[in-house]
C-alpha cells in the first residue's frame, strides 16, 4: 500500500446506485478508492459513449477524404475492415483488462499494475495526450465540415480571417461541451444515450438516401485500386508511384475514426456492474461502428458520379459526392443532422478525456492535481477536469491547424496508450497476473495481444510520413520530455495507485472465471 496516497485517508462513501451493484462498491474499494462520482450508467450507456466517440458520422465523415484520395476506393472497401478488424483485437484485449480492474483512468491503473508505477504513469500521459488532441480533431473536423457544407464559398475569407473564425469557433463548440459536462453524468448520459441511436438512424438514413439516387452502382469500386496522390487526390497526399504507400497512408481513415473506445473504461466507476458492463461496451462499440461504418462508407463511395473526380476535391470529396448525388434540400437536412453527432461526438469525448485526468490527478499524477481531482459536492462530476481537458485541447489547435496531422498524432498517442498496458498483460499473464476478471479471453488473450503491437508499431510508421511528419516531432518531444521528467523527479515523487504492491502481487480485483 502507498502510504503518501491521498485517497486512503478518506472515508468510503457509497450513495444509492453503488447499494443497488455492491461487487462494484467492493472492486473500486479493493483498488484503494472512494465512490466519489455518481454510479448511474447502464449497459447501453457505457456502450453509447464509446459508439459516440468512434462515431462513424464524425471521423468517418471528416477523414474520409485521408481514404478516397490514397488509393482509391480499396482504402475504404478493403482498408476499412482491416482495419476494424485490428481495432476489433486490441478492443478485445482491453476488454479481458477492464473486467478485471475497473475503475476510471482504466489504461494508467492496468499498466501501472501490471507494469510498475513508471509503466502506468507514461500510459496516464500517452493516453491523456490521445483523448486531448483526439478532441481538437473531432471538434476542428466538426467546424470545418459545417463550414465547408453550410459556410461562404471558399475564398471568402484571408487565411488570417479562417484562422480567427475557426478558433472562435473551436472555443465555443468545446466550451459549451464541457458546459453540459459540468452538469453531471445524469445529463452527458441521456445526450451520449440519444447520440448512440442518432448516429445509427443517420447513417442508414443516408445510405439508404444513397442507394436510391445514386446514378450507377458499381461493386468493382471497393477493391479498385487507384493512385490519386498529388493533385488528382487534390494534394491530401504527396504524389508518388508507390501505390502501396498511398493504401498505407489511407488507413489513417478507419485508424482515426475507430478510437476512443476506452472511453467506456473511464466511465467505469460511474457504471453498474462494471466488470462485465464494460468490457461489452468496449468490444460492442468497435464491432458496430466497424460494421455500420463499412456499409455507410462503402454507399458514399459506390453513389460517387465519378470516383476520380470526387478524389479530385480532397477535402471537399464527401460534401462534393452528397452535393452530385441527393436533392440539395435532403443534402442539407442530412448535413445538419451529420453534424448534429459530430458535436455529440465531442461531447462525449469531454467525458472520457476529464475522467482519465481525473483518476490520474487522484493519484497525485499532474500539476496541480489537488484542483484537477475535485468532484462537484451538487453534481457528482469531475468539474475542473472538465474544464481542463477542454482548455487543452482548444490550445493545441492553435498550435497544429492541420487536421491530418492532428488525427494522425491522436490516433499514435490513442494507439501507443492501448498497446503498452496490453503487453504489459501479455508478460504478466498467468504469472504475477493469475486473478481475472468474469469477461476472460482465457489463451487467446496472448496471441492477440502480439498482434496489437505489431499493428501499432505499423500505424505509428504510417502515422509519421508526410505530410505528417510534424506528428514526428510532436510524438518525439512528447516521449523524451516524459522520460526526462520521470528520472528528474517523478520516480520519486509519484506513488502510484493505492493497493498497488497487493494488486501487482496477484491479489487483483477480479471475479469468478467466464468466457468472453
Amino acid at each position: 500500500m502507498n502510504e503518501e496516497s491521498p485517497i486512503e485517508a478518506e472515508p468510503i462513501v457509497e450513495d444509492d446506485s453503488a447499494r443497488t451493484a455492491p461487487e462494484d462498491a467492493s472492486r473500486l474499494h479493493a483498488m484503494g478508492y472512494a465512490q466519489e462520482l455518481a454510479r448511474r450508467l447502464g449497459g447501453f450507456s457505457n456502450f453509447a459513449i464509446s459508439l459516440s466517440i468512434i462515431c462513424i458520422l464524425a471521423g468517418g465523415v471528416t477523414s474520409f477524404h485521408l481514404g478516397l484520395c490514397g488509393a482509391g476506393g480499396a482504402s475504404i472497401g478493403l482498408g476499412w475492415p482491416l482495419v476494424s478488424a485490428f481495432a476489433l483485437i486490441v478492443a478485445a484485449t482491453m476488454g479481458q483488462l477492464a473486467s478485471t480492474f475497473p475503475t476510471a483512468g482504466g489504461l494508467y491503473h492496468w499498466a501501472s499494475i501490471l507494469g510498475g508505477r513508471g509503466w502506468g504513469w507514461a500510459t496516464a500521459w500517452l493516453n491523456l495526450a490521445g483523448l486531448v488532441t483526439v478532441l481538437a480533431a473531432i471538434n476542428v473536423g466538426t467546424y470545418r465540415f459545417a463550414f465547408g457544407a453550410l459556410g461562404p464559398p471558399p475564398g471568402t475569407l484571408s487565411p488570417w480571417g479562417e484562422y480567427l473564425l475557426q478558433a472562435a469557433a473551436l472555443v465555443l463548440i468545446t466550451g459549451t461541451q464541457a458546459a453540459v459536462n459540468h452538469l453531471g453524468i445524469g445529463v452527458t448520459a441521456r445526450l451520449t444515450d440519444f447520440s448512440g441511436y442518432w448516429i445509427l438512424a443517420v447513417s442508414a438514413m443516408l445510405t439508404a438516401c444513397l442507394f436510391a439516387f445514386a446514378p450507377t452502382l458499381e461493386p468493382s469500386r471497393l477493391v479498385e485500386l487507384s493512385n490519386y496522390g498529388g493533385p488528382a487526390g487534390g494534394n491530401t497526399w504527396p504524389a508518388t508511384d508507390q501505390l502501396w504507400l498511398l493504401f498505407a497512408l489511407g488507413l489513417l481513415l478507419p485508424a482515426y475514426t475507430i478510437t476512443g473506445f476506452d472511453a467506456s473504461a473511464h466511465a467505469s466507476e460511474e457504471t453498474l456492474h462494471a466488470a462485465t458492463a464494460v468490457p461489452r461496451g468496449i468490444v460492442r462499440s468497435v464491432l458496430v461502428s466497424g460494421v455500420a461504418g463499412w456499409v455507410f462508407l462503402a454507399a458514399v463511395l459506390l453513389a460517387a458520379p465519378s470516383v476520380a473526380e470526387a478524389a479530385g476535391q480532397g477535402e471537399g470529396a464527401f460534401l462534393w459526392i452528397l452535393d452530385r448525388t441527393l436533392p440539395a434540400g435532403l443534402s442539407r437536412s442530412l448535413v445538419a443532422g451529420i453534424v448534429l453527432a459530430q458535436y455529440l461526438c465531442g461531447l462525449a469525448t469531454v467525458t472520457s478525456a476529464s475522467r482519465m485526468a481525473y483518476a490520474f490527478a487522484r493519484d497525485g499524477g499532474l500539476p496541480f492535481s489537488a484542483m484537477l481531482r475535485r468532484v462537484s459536492p451538487t453534481q457528482r462530476s469531475p468539474s475542473a477536469a472538465i474544464w481542463f481537458v477542454a482548455a487543452a485541447s482548444v490550445l493545441f489547435t492553435l498550435y497544429t491547424p492541420v487536421y491530418s496531422t492532428i488525427t494522425a498524432v491522436c490516433t499514435i498517442f490513442l494507439y501507443l496508450s492501448y498497446v503498452v498496458p496490453t503487453y504489459l498483460g501479455a508478460r504478466a499473464h498467468g504469472r504475477t497476473w493469475t486473478e481475472m476478471g468474469p469477461w476472460n479471453l482465457g489463451r487467446w488473450y496472448r496471441p492477440l495481444a502480439v498482434v496489437s503491437l505489431v499493428g501499432c508499431v505499423l500505424l505509428i510508421a504510417i502515422g509519421m510520413h508526410p505530410p505528417n511528419e510534424r506528428a514526428i516531432w510532436v510524438v518525439g518531444v512528447s516521449a523524451a520530455l516524459l522520460v526526462l521528467a520521470w528520472y528528474a523527479g517523478e520516480r520519486s515523487r509519484f506513488p502510484g495507485p493505492p493497493n498497488l504492491e497487493q494488486l501487482a502481487g496477484g491479489v487483483g480485483a477480479g471475479g469468478p472465471h467466464e468466457r468472453a
